[in-house]
């Protein structure tokens, strides 16, 4: 067997080595590439077919991010007890590093490309994000595929004011930025933010600093090119004639121009569509059988092609967009609070011909999602869904699970909420969001962020503040002009060269999605769009708080009510009882649903308040301490001659002297008290050893306070001597034939 040789780079990378190695493993793939940073190590591969499939007009480039739980020493949790499913990090993972590596491959490719990532190992320290993009990266740059690349990716935090390259993945619990920056040496290609109230500048800022780290990642990577790299394949993009275009578009005359020009979504693609098969129509109305299909599809990427030059002309040389609007303004905007019955919180919010209803449910703390992943998270309680269903664009298609873009949106809305949720000790709530996209015509995912900040304060969240979102545009050209565009609807998302998705509140931004079709965009194009973005979310949030300004002070009656306790650590086993028999029995018996936490805090939910209280009063009773001077209504229990014992607590009895029984000498205990009576005592003693409790009935009848007792030098039955020891037993006198040797009495087990 021959011996492989392998080739290794590394690099110093925010105080720490990474280093990429080729040749180790999988030879047969076009590209294969170990990336490792710390103890955290992934494999990318790469494998791109020799000729392109046909039919296709589209680049089918796929990219699978797989976590192998063994990298983190974990077992999958499942019945199998192997990985399933992707996980959602897993798939956003997928997007994170599809996103960068597309626009880097010649237009016209259409041979299909897989691109698979495995993570083999798993530090917890080193966030294996960012190292997906640049282990995908590296194994397209030594592969003999047409990537025009390498991209860099880095992770940029905000943390005791410094923004940060790579911090340890703990570290970003107490950061104020988690930023994925991917660029090219020359240009930023992609960005993905979650952000705590951060202004523009700072935003610009961090992605300044990280792609001068992706700068010094694309020279690792030129470096293990020139020493492994394979030489490019051939690729001629296929020539482009313009005289069908040409014809078309002196056929049509200003009829294109008129149609893309109609203000309604509707309207527009009605008029476009018909004129469309039109020209189909009359360019192919002398094509033999044969040869129609192939003419007819040659036709309608001509006429494809002249509607995207006409909204991109008509942009850059009048200023002017399809639906009439400034480049700046945003579409009339609707909004709604609690439009349906019975569920917890609603929020209605439509711009334009984009709809989203977001429905908020309230739950317990057990009803936090658990994970099943990599990452150190193992519990969610704020959770936002995503449904894009065909009927919102108009279209009639299968219905099936969500798909990537549905979970990517989601987790863009969900992301930029975080910001102004309140802690679990202010609403200790697990959170639900459901986000209903009802019409879409662009931006159903800054819709979904400002339907759910409306709805979640319809159902009582006590939010920070309202976060609004809006997408941004691009419209650029060969000679260097550009447009940035406020509100993107569809048609200018498709036909433009940027989605920048911006988040926030009147404060600052929470949350940052960029995508470009180009090969990057410069800082004054970002900077621009980011003032942009400013200005149209002010004008979304005053909008929104004109509806409602702050979170409703009640909530809705069908939504539980959490009651929340805190009890000493050391009685959380008496609360679970063996084998959990006595929580399980609290919950059978009021309805209550009952979360314990590892510090002692306790969770009571239920949608009954009287099944509440009674949970509470169950679980204080359980756990609570009796201490000096604390006054029960205690229940006799048991009668001994030298007193009574009497039940304050659950589990928990005191005695209750002969003294103390009443203001005067009581020489028979069964003179005062029956057993079942209920007596109100005080407690006036503790055992800090046994935990014993002395009991006085004769400190409530004469009004003592415990202060009053130390005052008065008053000591408990055990000191006092004369009613017996401080183990609550009497000696009776020798039993005939006893001899010497009196038989002490069996002691009494308090």
């Amino acid at each position: 067997m021959t011996e492989r040789q392998v080739f290794s780079v590394s690099a110093e990378i925010a105080g720490r080595t990474l280093t990429l190695e080729a040749g180790r493993f999988a030879e047969q793939a076009d590209g294969a590439v170990t990336v490792r940073y710390g103890d955290t190590l992934l494999l990318a591969t790469v494998v791109g077919a020799k000729e392109a499939r046909e039919g296709v007009d589209f680049f089918p480039l796929t990219v699978d991010y797989e976590e192998r739980m063994y990298s983190a020493g974990k077992i999958p949790g499942n019945f199998f007890k192997r990985e399933g499913r992707p996980t959602t990090t897993a798939i956003l993972t997928s997007r994170l590093t599809d996103r960068p590596l597309r626009p880097l491959f010649p237009k016209g490719y259409q041979n299909e490309v897989q691109v698979i990532i495995t993570t083999f190992a798993m530090d917890m320290v080193n966030d294996p994000g960012p190292m997906a993009i640049i282990g995908a990266s590296a194994a397209l740059a030594i592969s003999d595929l047409p990537f025009q690349g390498p991209v860099g990716a880095v992770q940029m935090g905000f943390v005791d004011g410094q923004l940060v390259a790579n911090p340890p993945m703990s570290a970003m619990e107490q950061s104020r930025l988690d930023l994925v920056v991917a660029g090219t040496r020359d240009a930023v290609l992609m960005v993905e933010a979650g952000a705590y109230e951060l202004t523009e500048a700072q935003m610009l800022q961090a992605v300044t600093e990280g792609h001068q780290v992706c700068q010094q990642l694309c020279d690792l990577q030129e470096e293990l090119v020139r020493l492994c790299g394979k030489p490019k394949r051939e690729f001629v993009p296929p020539v482009t004639d313009t005289s069908l275009e040409e014809s078309i578009s002196i056929w049509m005359g200003p009829r294109l121009r008129e149609a893309v020009r109609s203000t309604d979504k509707t309207e527009r693609e009605e008029r476009t569509s018909a004129l469309k098969a039109e020209v189909v129509a009359h360019f192919t109305v002398d094509e033999p059988e044969e040869e129609l299909a192939a003419r007819s599809k040659e036709v309608s990427k001509a006429f494809e092609k002249l509607l995207k030059a006409e909204v991109r002309d008509a942009i850059l040389d009048e200023g002017l967009r399809v639906d009439g609007r400034a480049l700046h303004e945003i579409r009339p905007i609707a909004i709604d609070v609690g439009v349906l019955p019975r569920v917890h919180g609603t929020g209605l919010f439509s711009r334009g011909q984009t709809q989203v209803l977001t429905i908020t449910t309230l739950g317990s703390p057990g009803d936090e999602q658990r994970l099943d992943d990599l990452g150190i998270e193992t519990t969610k309680r704020y959770i936002h869904h995503y449904n894009f269903p065909p009927f919102s664009t108009g279209e009639a298609k299968r219905m099936g699970s969500p798909r990537r873009r549905d979970i990517g949106h989601g987790a863009l809305a969900e992301r930029s909420l975080h910001a102004v949720l309140p802690t679990q000790a202010e609403f200790p709530y697990t959170m639900r969001l459901v986000s209903e996209v009802l019409s879409s015509n662009g931006s159903s995912s800054m819709a979904s962020v400002c339907g759910s900040s409306l709805s979640m304060m319809d159902a009582g969240v006590p939010l920070k503040s309202h976060v609004a979102g809006v997408a941004m545009g691009l419209i650029t050209d060969p000679d260097g002009r550009w447009k940035v565009l406020t509100d993107i609807q569809g048609l200018e998302d498709a036909l433009g060269d940027m989605d920048f998705k911006v988040a926030g509140t009147a404060e600052g931004i929470t949350g940052l999605q960029m995508d470009i079709k180009t090969t990057g965009i410069t800082y004054e194009i970002m900077a621009e769009a980011f003032e942009q973005a400013r200005q149209g979310r002010l004008f979304i949030l005053d909008k929104m708080n004109a509806v409602l300004p702050s979170h409703r002070t009640e909530m809705s009656p069908h939504a539980p009510r959490i009651i929340s306790l805190q009890i000493p650590v050391e009685k959380i086993g008496a609360l679970i009882g063996p084998g959990g028999k006595t929580i399980r029995g609290i919950v059978e018996s009021t309805g209550a649903q009952i979360d314990v936490e590892d510090d002692g805090r306790v969770f009571v939910t239920s949608s009954d308040g009287e099944g509440a209280k009674v949970a509470v009063a169950f679980i204080e009773g359980l756990t609570r301490e009796a201490k000096v001077g604390d006054i029960f209504l205690g229940k006799v229990v048991s009668i001994k001659p030298f007193g009574a014992f009497v039940n304050i607590l659950p589990g928990k009895d005191g005695m209750v002297h002969v003294s103390e029984l009443a203001e005067t000498r009581v020489e028979n205990v069964e003179d005062v008290i029956q057993i079942g009576d209920e007596i109100n005592v005080m407690v006036i003693a503790v055992d800090g050893g046994t935990g014993k409790i002395s009991l006085s009935r004769r400190a409530v009848l004469t009004g003592e306070t415990a202060d009053d007792r130390r005052a008065a030098g008053a000591a408990p039955r055990s000191d006092r001597g004369d009613r017996g020891g401080d183990r609550g037993d009497r000696r009776g006198p020798p039993r005939s034939g006893s001899g010497d040797r009196p038989r002490p009495r069996r002691r009494e087990q308090d």
